[in-house]
């Protein structure tokens, strides 16, 4: 039925559990962060609206607490290469390790040991932002290759099957993007581009496999967040009746918000856990095949791109042989 085992997934969890309580933290404070600023531009707003009437002042609350959401999204937004470099690299750099049979530090010593790998492997957090961000765009061109195989079926009704695929499909390989960079870690490489170039290639040739697992964790993971989200509404409505205003629709956002959290701080390491079980099971003996290699280099920009990357950075010296090959100039 799959290719990853769940108990040995929740196990690996379970021995990064300070990454895991360093997720909770992080991500349950990003949703509290979401809560309080509204609430707060809601109240802003609500004061304003005390110079109007009550239509002044209901428009006042809704627009103050959207003013503070945006707030935090725009931070979100400036943070987000430091979340992939520090929370998400860092935990599957160590259950990398766990994978290949290696033992960690303890406590912090887990983190900052995750910290040193990452920056061995990508260096800078602009570098494996680039590396992630090109990745997406090839997996999103892969997407749109087998969308466009649906469109020539002659099935009734194909265009809403068609975008129901398609967002099955999003959201499958939304998984598969940190398995790459785990790919990248897994090897040693002192050349990330190349490392993901052959990583994409490896999926691409096994993309059956792979896009079948990702559909069963899509199903486990989106079906617990949505259980989540549930349980949440109670707690969320008290938080709703608490902001100034009470708009019928704040219980909803926090509850979703507080299932976000949940999602990405629990769910979405276990996912990319068993994805990776899945990953390096499938390819383990194979090389990339240059065929699938070609489809790649003529269907995605993205992924011309990544192997330009891939060719300048090999190009390019390391630190060590421009230093040697400065010194051997002044002798």
């Amino acid at each position: 039925m799959w290719d990853f085992r769940i108990g040995q997934a929740l196990g690996l969890m379970l021995r990064t559990l300070p990454f895991i309580l360093f997720r909770l933290v992080v991500y349950f404070g990003v949703a509290l962060a979401y809560v309080l600023m509204t609430g707060v531009g809601a109240g802003v707003g609500w004061g304003i609206g005390g110079f109007g009437d009550e239509g002044f002042r209901a428009a006042s609350t809704f627009w103050g607490g959207v003013i503070g959401f945006g707030i935090v999204g725009a931070v979100m937004y400036v943070l987000r290469e430091y979340l992939l470099y520090v929370v998400k690299a860092g935990h599957i750099a160590v259950l990398v390790e766990l994978l290949d049979g290696q033992t960690l530090p303890e406590g912090r010593g887990q983190i900052d040991h995750a910290n040193t790998v990452i920056k061995e492997r990508f260096g800078q957090a602009s570098l494996l932002f680039g590396v992630d961000q090109l990745i997406k765009g090839v997996l999103r061109t892969i997407t749109g290759l087998m969308r466009g195989i649906f469109g020539f079926l002659p099935i009734p009704g194909a265009r809403q099957f068609i975008r129901i695929i398609e967002a099955f499909l999003k959201i499958a390989v939304g998984f598969i993007d940190e398995v790459i960079l785990a790919y990248c870690i897994k090897t040693r490489s002192d050349n990330a581009w190349a490392s993901s170039r052959d990583a994409l290639v490896l999926y691409g040739q096994n993309a059956k496999p792979m896009l079948k697992n990702a559909a069963w964790l899509a199903l486990i993971v989106y079906g617990l967040s949505f259980l989540v989200f549930l349980i949440m509404l109670g707690p969320a409505a008290l938080v709703a009746y608490m902001i100034p205003g009470g708009w019928s629709a704040t219980g909803v956002i926090v509850a979703l918000l507080f299932a976000w959290s949940v999602k990405v701080a629990l769910l979405e390491p276990f996912a990319i856990t068993c994805m990776m079980q899945a990953y390096f099971k499938t390819i383990e003996g194979q090389q990339p095949d240059p065929e699938w290699e070609a489809k790649l280099d003529g269907l995605s920009k993205k992924f011309r791109k990544l192997k330009q990357k891939a060719a300048e950075s090999t190009e390019r010296p390391s630190a060590g042989e421009a230093g040697d090959s400065s010194a051997a100039s002044r002798t």
